[in-house]
């Protein structure tokens, strides 16, 4: 239930955020794909942040947190592929 809870709290500041910009709701495409981002890059902030206070280097803290994968994902064409059995075979 707190899951619930936190996630309508965060579309409601959304919302008002939204409100205070004069944004219509949904998005346009362009806003709303900077505000995904912009909630990625928030996401990192403070992992990171704390790995920062305790004297890792940025890209240190950024590697440790994963971010970039975090950031970024599997980018499409890039997943390998499992090879099928009969293609392993030598046939000869």
């Amino acid at each position: 239930m707190k899951i619930y809870l936190l996630s309508l709290g965060a579309g409601l500041l959304v919302g008002v955020v939204y409100s205070l910009l004069q944004v219509r709701s949904p998005a346009p495409p362009l806003v709303a794909l900077v505000g995904l981002l912009g909630i990625l890059v928030g996401e990192q902030l403070i992992p990171v942040g704390k790995h920062m206070l305790n004297g890792s280097a940025f890209a240190a803290a950024c590697d440790k947190e994963k971010t970039v994968s975090h950031l970024f994902g599997q980018l499409p064409g890039r997943q390998a592929r499992p090879q099928r059995q009969d293609q392993n075979t030598d046939q000869g």
